[in-house]
């Protein structure tokens, strides 16, 4: 008989430790926190402890999610707020990077548009990009989270320490469950930390970004 028979014994014969209450009680195990030997009741009053120590790091880090997604969800809120409500258009694009900043807590954002119409050509964000640029942001058909790897966009964003960035293609709104529209400009937010923004991390909330800010200047294309 080896350990896996006991075990399998002892589990189809829950009754067994109540015939022979008197084996609990000369149980002898090892502590892994003071080395010592401590009773049955005593180890299994630790493991409690241990999974009650696990639970409330949980709750304590659900609690702190729950407490930075309200801030951000409220923060969202006014800067659309700002969006709907700002009536010129050359000022757009600039209430849309100066509150991805402000959302995001990042250091450098920033955006291109092309098919602008003439009346916004002398905006710095309707600067001529490369046709590389076109091709792909028109590739991008979920965000690109990641390290900088010396894309062409990093530029816009003036700063030399960025090592991670988040893009994300600018399109025609569309209704629900059609193709994607035509891509018209690239969003692109960038950090000097290398964790920032990285592989593994969740697009969907940057997508929704990318449907808002092209719903907002949208109405700056020819």
């Amino acid at each position: 008989m080896n350990a896996q028979d006991v075990a399998h014994y002892l589990q189809s014969n829950p009754d067994f430790f109540e015939a022979h209450a008197e084996l609990l009680a000369g149980i002898q195990l090892t502590s892994p926190h003071s080395h010592r030997a401590v009773s049955l009741q005593e180890r299994q009053m630790e493991i409690l402890r241990e999974k009650n120590k696990g639970l409330e790091l949980r709750l304590a880090d659900l609690m702190r999610f729950g407490h930075e997604n309200d801030r951000t969800q409220q923060r969202l809120h006014t800067w659309l707020v700002r969006l709907l409500g700002e009536t010129d258009p050359h000022a757009l694009p600039y209430a849309v990077i100066d509150g991805l900043r402000y959302i995001f807590e990042v250091p450098a954002v920033s955006l291109r548009l092309w098919s602008a119409a003439e009346a916004y050509h002398h905006l710095e964000v309707a600067r001529e990009v490369s046709e590389d640029v076109r091709v792909f942001a028109g590739g991008l058909r979920t965000p690109y989270c990641g390290a900088n790897a010396g894309f062409e966009a990093v530029q816009w964003l003036e700063q030399d320490d960025i090592q991670s960035v988040a893009m994300v293609a600018l399109r025609t709104p569309q209704s629900v469950g059609a193709e994607p529209g035509a891509t018209f400009g690239l969003l692109i937010m960038g950090s000097p930390d290398p964790r920032r923004f990285h592989e593994g991390m969740g697009t969907v909330y940057l997508a929704q970004l990318g449907d808002l800010v092209s719903a907002a200047l949208n109405r700056l294309r020819t």
